[in-house]
C-alpha cells in the first residue's frame, strides 16, 4: 500500500507540473500575441500554486507576468511599477531577456518623458522618469527630473519622498559634460560622453572641445524640500532640512541663502538677518546679499544701515538699478516725520522759524535722492517708477523746466508700452 500511495502521488505531482508548464505556455502565448489581459487572466489562475514552483518555473512565471502588467508600456502606473519587480526577480534565469526588455522600456519611458516635458506636460513627464529610474537605479539622474517636474504641478506629496530619495543617495548632480562647437552652426553643444565629443572632433563636424562640470543641484534639492515643509506648514522640518544639509557643506552660501529665505518666509526677521550676514561674511563680493540686506534693515526702519549696504551693493554693482532706486526710496522716507511736524506747526514766530528749517531738510532730501534716481534712470531709461518719483522732486524743487521734460519722457515710454 506504501509503494502504492507514493507512486500515486508521484503521478500527481507530474500531473501537476504538466499542467503549470501548459498553462504558462498559453499565457506566454498570450503575451507574444498581445492578449495581455488574457495572459494576466491565466497567471492569475495559477498564482496561488505559486509557492510549489521550483526556482526556474517561478522564475518564467515572473517573467511572463511582468511582461504582461508591462503591456508594451500600455499597463497602469501600479502595474508598471510591480512587472519591473517580477522583472528583475526573474533576472537570474532571464538575464540576456529582462536586459534587452528593460532596456526598451527604459527608452521608451525616457521618450515618452522628454515628449511630456517638451509639451509642458509635466505630471505625466514625472511619472515617465520615474519609470526611467526605477529601471535603471543608477541614473540618479531621472530621479531628480521626476521630482522637479512634480514641484511644476504642485504635486509637492510625491516630490518630496522623490527629493527624500535623492538626499538619501546623496545626490548632488555634479557630472562632466563634453561640449565642442558645431561647425555648421558655430553653437557650442554637449555630448553623452567623451567618446561622442571626441568622434565628432575627429570627423571634423565640430571644434573646440572643453570639459566642464556640471553645477551642483544639492542646494536645489534641499530648498525644495524646504519650501514643500513650509507649504505644508511644518517650518521645524524645513529648518532641519537645511541645517542637516549645512552640517555637510557650512560653506555652501546657497544654503545659507536658502535658510535665510525660510526665515523670511516665516516672518522671523531677525534670523532672516543674520542669515545673510553670515552669508555675506561666506561671499562679500555679493552684491545681491548686501542689496536683501539693504531691504530688510530699511523695513525694520534701520535706515542709516540700510543706505549703508545700498552703498555697498552699488559698490560692487554700479548697474545694480534697484539698489538705486531702492537707496532713493530710503532718503525719501524721511520726509514723512518732517511732513507730519511741518503740519502739526502753528503760525507764531517759533514755528515758522521751524517751518523754514524743516523745509529745508526736505529740499535737502531730495537733492540726495535725485543722482540715485538719476543714475537708475541712466542704466534703465525705461523706469516708470524712477522717472516719475524724479518728475515731483522736480516739480516740489521749483524745477519746472526738467520737470516738464521727464513728464514727455514718461509718456513716451508709456506710448511705446
Amino acid at each position: 500500500m506504501k509503494k502504492q500511495l507514493i507512486a500515486a502521488l508521484a503521478l500527481s505531482l507530474s500531473v501537476f507540473s504538466f499542467a503549470q508548464k501548459k498553462e504558462l505556455k498559453a499565457a506566454e502565448k498570450a503575451v507574444k500575441s498581445t492578449n495581455f489581459s488574457e495572459a494576466k487572466k491565466i497567471l492569475t489562475s495559477i498564482e496561488p500554486q505559486l509557492e510549489t514552483f521550483d526556482d526556474k518555473t517561478k522564475a518564467k512565471y515572473n517573467y511572463i507576468k511582468g511582461l504582461a502588467l508591462y503591456a508594451n508600456g500600455a499597463g497602469t502606473d501600479k502595474e508598471l511599477n510591480k512587472g519591473i519587480r517580477l522583472l528583475n526577480s526573474s533576472r537570474k534565469v532571464y538575464k540576456t531577456e529582462v536586459d534587452v526588455f528593460k532596456k526598451e522600456m527604459l527608452n521608451t519611458a525616457v521618450a515618452k518623458g522628454n515628449k511630456s516635458y517638451e509639451s509642458k506636460e509635466y505630471g505625466p513627464a514625472s511619472y515617465y522618469f520615474e519609470k526611467a529610474y526605477n529601471l535603471k537605479k543608477r541614473d540618479t539622474f531621472y530621479l531628480y527630473y521626476a521630482a522637479s517636474t512634480a514641484i511644476n504641478v504642485a504635486d509637492y506629496d510625491r516630490a518630496l519622498v522623490l527629493y527624500e530619495q535623492l538626499k538619501d543617495l546623496k545626490y548632488t548632480g555634479i557630472e562632466t559634460v563634453f561640449y565642442a562647437v558645431d561647425v555648421a552652426t558655430n553653437e557650442k553643444v554637449s555630448f553623452p560622453s567623451k567618446k561622442g565629443q571626441q568622434l565628432a572632433i575627429k570627423t571634423k563636424t565640430h571644434i573646440k572641445p572643453t570639459t566642464e562640470k556640471a553645477a551642483s543641484k544639492r542646494a536645489e534639492i534641499v530648498k525644495s524640500v524646504a519650501l514643500i515643509y513650509i507649504n505644508k506648514g511644518d517650518n521645524d522640518k524645513a529648518i532641519k532640512a537645511i541645517k542637516d544639509a549645512r552640517a555637510e557643506d557650512p560653506d555652501d552660501v546657497n544654503l545659507i541663502i536658502s535658510e535665510a529665505n525660510i526665515y523670511y518666509k516665516t516672518g522671523d526677521v531677525k534670523k532672516f538677518k543674520e542669515a545673510l550676514n553670515v552669508a555675506v561674511e561666506k561671499d562679500p563680493e555679493n552684491s545681491e546679499l548686501l542689496y536683501n540686506l539693504g531691504v530688510v534693515s530699511s523695513e525694520s526702519k534701520q535706515y542709516e544701515e540700510a543706505k549703508g549696504y545700498y552703498k555697498k551693493a552699488i559698490e560692487l554693482d554700479p548697474k545694480y538699478v534697484n539698489a538705486y532706486i531702492n537707496m532713493a526710496v530710503v532718503i525719501l522716507g524721511e520726509e514723512e516725520s518732517i511732513i507730519n511736524e511741518m503740519n502739526g506747526l502753528g503760525t507764531s514766530s517759533a514755528d515758522n522759524k521751524r517751518y523754514d528749517v524743516l523745509l529745508k531738510k526736505r529740499k535737502g532730501l531730495y537733492s540726495e535722492a535725485v543722482p540715485f534716481l538719476s543714475k537708475a534712470l541712466e542704466i534703465n531709461p525705461k523706469s516708470v517708477n524712477a522717472a516719475t518719483t524724479l518728475m515731483n522732486i522736480y516739480g516740489a524743487l521749483g524745477e519746472t523746466a526738467k520737470k516738464n521734460e521727464l513728464k514727455a519722457k514718461i509718456e513716451a515710454i508709456k506710448a511705446g508700452q
